[in-house]
């Protein structure tokens, strides 16, 4: 009689850790300290943050963008193509253009880009903005989607937001991301400082928050810091905001842990922090503790 074998559960890879590269100087060396150490596992470029700037990327930055490019380590993450505006305008088409072209120079693993919109009308530029979950809303969606992914070549998907006009949207954007997702098989960039944003404004718990989200789409963790604002009126409590220009939340290392085990296709983990900020306010030394915090937590 053949004994009964006992399987033991295969041991998931653990995510590949990494950061959102920006071509200024006081990110150079930070990115380069931590790279030369072999402690950089992949890097996500903002490839359109450079379009309306002469198209110039620092020989530095262009030379890790290669890098990882040959080994297959480079995502792409989009800023400015407003996903959610309510037309497809002409800026849009040199948009798409403009990344087929740079899906051809560089190979990305994938593409992704924030839900809400951020042009309207005379508006562009603006920090993006919520959309109210309607069906024409989401059919916009799942069209942008099917752009990015036709022009790409590559698995497309969205970031969640962190501003939000009402408690009906915190509740209701995980929903809102499946709805639109569902339709292309798209992933879930789920950016943990946005959720801190929305429990902190909004005062509901971050586990509670992180339910609501499908989380079976996410692929990818953002990880960042932010800063808190005061309202206009004087009346009431400042606003958080994901403005990436601060230390990570320790609430929000708190979360990582969680996220990691409850979202089982996450493949990546990104640290964020705005260029032009890391000598001003904190240092490069805060910044790579961070860092390594977010290694000791995947790693553990």
């Amino acid at each position: 009689m053949v004994g009964k074998i006992e399987s033991s559960p295969v041991p998931r890879a653990s995510p590949l850790v990494g950061l959102s590269l920006l071509p200024t100087e006081d990110f150079r060396d930070f990115a380069w300290n931590l790279v030369d150490r072999a402690m950089v596992d992949v890097i996500e470029w903002s490839f359109d943050i450079i379009w309306g700037d002469g198209e110039m990327t620092p020989s530095w930055c262009e030379s890790i963008l290669d890098d990882f490019s040959a080994r297959g380590r480079l995502l792409g993450h989009g800023v400015t193509f407003s996903p959610f505006s309510g037309g497809f305008t002409e800026r849009q088409r040199w948009w798409l253009d403009k990344l087929r072209a740079e899906c051809d120079r560089r190979r990305y693993v994938q593409i992704s880009e924030h839900f809400g919109f951020m042009e309207a009308g005379p508006f562009v530029e603006s920090a993006p903005m919520p959309v109210p979950m309607t069906e024409g809303a989401v059919i916009l969606g799942r069209r942008c989607l099917e752009a990015l992914a036709r022009s790409s070549g590559c698995p497309v998907g969205l970031e969640n937001l962190a501003l939000a006009f009402c408690l009906e949207d915190v509740r209701g954007q995980g929903k809102f991301l499946e709805e639109v997702l569902s339709r292309v098989d798209g992933f879930l960039v789920l950016d943990l400082h946005n959720l801190y944003c929305q429990s902190v404004n909004f005062d509901i718990p971050m586990s509670e928050l992180l339910g609501s989200y499908p989380l079976g789409r996410v692929r990818e963790l953002h990880i960042s810091g932010g800063s808190l604002s005061a309202r206009r009126s004087g009346a009431g409590p400042a606003i958080r905001r994901d403005t990436h220009d601060g230390p990570v939340p320790e609430r929000v290392f708190e979360i990582l842990p969680e996220a990691l085990d409850r979202c089982p296709g996450v493949e990546y983990v990104i640290l964020e922090r705005l260029g032009g900020t890391i000598d001003e306010l904190g240092g490069a030394e805060e910044l790579i503790r961070d860092y390594e915090r977010i290694l000791e937590a995947v790693d553990g």
